[in-house]
């Protein structure tokens, strides 16, 4: 099953993209099923996927604090589609039993070669992200 175009432009990194990308794109990603309680990236370990919530809520914890809730539409993992190596800088827990969509960073590496506009948005995201951490 694929992600849908809607749920991909609500990704402000990718609303540059016109349709046909994006359907393209999330014929790509994987959905996956996480129960309430299970975690589905954990801090410290290593990451090589970027996720959209579909559907249910998850919470980001840092440091063992909850930082905030996450509902359909939104999205983490983006340093992994970057640096697929690092470290995770937190733990999404399922708060409900959750649906999400996996993209791998191969992939998207390979998807940013040929559109280049979704480059600079993704930048932005992840400064963005750097800036609202704890201790940065």
């Amino acid at each position: 099953m694929a992600v849908d175009v809607e749920t991909l432009r609500k990704v402000r990194f990718l609303a540059p993209l016109k349709d046909r990308e994006l359907r393209r794109l999330g014929d790509t990603m994987k959905v996956r099923e996480a129960h309430a309680g299970e975690d589905i990236t954990t801090q410290g370990q290593g990451g090589i996927a970027f996720f959209i919530l579909l559907d249910g809520e998850a919470t980001v914890i840092v440091n063992g604090a909850e930082r905030r809730t996450l509902g359909p539409g939104e999205h983490f993992g983006e340093l992994a589609l970057v640096k697929p190596d690092l470290a995770r800088t937190a733990t999404v827990r399922a708060r409900s039993d959750v649906r999400v969509g996996a993209m791998a960073a191969w992939n998207f590496r390979a998807f940013v070669a040929e559109h280049p506009e979704v480059a600079w948005p993704l930048l932005e995201t992840l400064v963005e992200r750097v800036a609202s951490t704890p201790g940065s």
